[in-house]
């Protein structure tokens, strides 16, 4: 499978209660879910354990999104946008934005 969104990618919440939100890909899932930087925070009752040294209470935690409910952000247009890939003239395979053909992967 062809990885479209990758780890770095700034990307923008197309659904669901962080829709219109942008930040950084902070770590993407085999299975397609991704993680986003200050995005689907979910809070978390946590138990102390005094021998791992983990203090209790309400934590919050970034929890992971679908990877069809986030587009590479395109700074050119500020809008999402879809990604296709090429292969270039000397042999690279690359991803692209399909709005305006720009290369993402230097």
């Amino acid at each position: 499978m062809a990885a479209r969104i990758r780890q770095g990618d700034e990307v923008i919440v197309i659904a669901g209660k962080d829709k219109g939100r942008r930040g950084r890909v902070a770590r993407v899932f085999s299975d397609g879910r991704v993680v986003v930087e200050n995005i689907n925070i979910a809070r978390k009752h946590q138990k102390p354990n005094p021998n791992a040294g983990v203090a209790g209470g309400i934590i919050e935690k970034e929890m992971p999104l679908d990877g069809s409910n986030v587009m590479v952000f395109n700074p050119v247009t500020q809008r999402g946008d879809r990604v296709g890939f090429r292969t270039l003239a000397d042999g690279r395979k690359v991803r692209y934005l399909k709005s305006n053909d720009e290369v993402l992967d230097a």
